[in-house]
């Protein structure tokens, strides 16, 4: 699996404008099987429950609400890439 960073890089997408690129990731993503799905929704887990769990540290630390501010930011990057390259693998049938 070639993991993706941006909706640009994916040879069947590289040619379209962002709408239509969404449109097809969106129709790609409805495609993916079970396991699949369930990884990339453990994946989205690990990242946000670490976030409330900073939060929740909060009133003993303050320091944590900025961790968890940082780890927010970092999701696309942790997140997006996984996702694109699991729907890339279901927009070749769109080309043919």
């Amino acid at each position: 699996m070639k993991i993706y960073t941006s909706t640009k890089k994916i040879p069947a997408l590289a040619d379209k404008p962002l709408t239509e690129r969404m449109a097809l990731l969106e129709d790609a993503a409805k495609k993916m099987t079970v396991p699949e799905k369930t990884l990339l929704n453990v994946l989205k887990l690990m990242v946000i429950v670490p976030v409330f769990a900073l939060i929740l540290q909060v009133t003993n630390n303050w320091f944590s609400l900025a961790w968890a501010a940082l780890i927010l930011l970092l999701y696309p990057i942790f997140v997006k890439p996984i996702q694109y390259s699991l729907s890339a693998k279901y927009l070749k049938d769109k080309n043919k």
